[in-house]
């Protein structure tokens, strides 16, 4: 539950962010939050995150203020191994950050404190962590994941990769799959979907074209 409400704001683009792995909607302040969210959203470790998690006093000058970080990231146990700490986090572009560094030093300082005696890390994302070639692909992948294309195309392709050992580029598939164009463009959209559900898989942190393999 957000401890602060995102107020409309008519210099940044604020929004929501519809989760399934939250089972709900998530407000954002920027697009870069957005765009963390999405990324949170595709990750398998990423077991739940909120928005505007907690509200942490601090002292600014000898005025007692509050802050509010942007996100919390709570992440998956693992069958074995140490269990990874949750992460407390802010949103901001570079520029800013090293623009108004004495600004947010106190609240910064604050938050650190917080997250060591809450068991959490602390971490600062900018637009380098964000803004990525897989951030591109996911939200290009986004288009296709509610999509419901014929469930047989689905298993031709998936046949397909079983015959050629489980793995294949996205341009041999199409040689072997469409006799036309017009198979073509009912094709490519079926094998987008499939890996935009995970039934298919690629390296997603290079960008995605007609060599990029793919595996099962």
């Amino acid at each position: 539950m957000p401890v602060r409400k995102i107020p409309k704001n008519y210099l940044k683009v604020t929004g929501t962010f519809s989760s399934a792995k939250n089972g709900k909607s998530l407000g954002y302040e920027e697009l870069l939050e957005r765009d963390l969210m999405i990324l949170l959203e595709f990750d398998d470790a990423v077991e739940s995150f909120e928005e505007q998690p907690v509200k942490i006093p601090y002292i600014d000058g000898k005025r007692r203020k509050n802050y509010v970080p942007d996100i919390l990231i709570h992440y998956h146990k693992p069958i074995s191994g140490e269990a990874r700490r949750p992460v407390l986090g802010e949103v901001k572009k570079s520029e800013d950050l090293k623009k108004n560094k004495t600004k947010y030093a106190p609240k910064f300082e604050a938050a650190a404190i917080f997250s060591e005696k809450q068991g959490w890390e602390w971490r600062k994302f900018t637009e380098k962590d964000i803004r990525t070639p897989l951030l591109d692909n996911l939200k290009f992948l986004r288009e296709y994941h509610s999509s419901e294309p014929d469930e047989g195309l689905l298993q031709k392709v998936i046949d397909c990769m079983n015959n050629a050992h489980n793995s294949a580029s996205v341009e041999s598939l199409l040689k072997k799959l469409c006799a036309s164009e017009d198979d073509t463009l009912v094709m490519v959209p079926a094998i987008w979907h499939l890996l935009a559900t995970k039934r298919i898989t690629a390296n997603l942190k290079k960008p995605l074209d007609m060599k990029t393999k793919l595996s099962l």
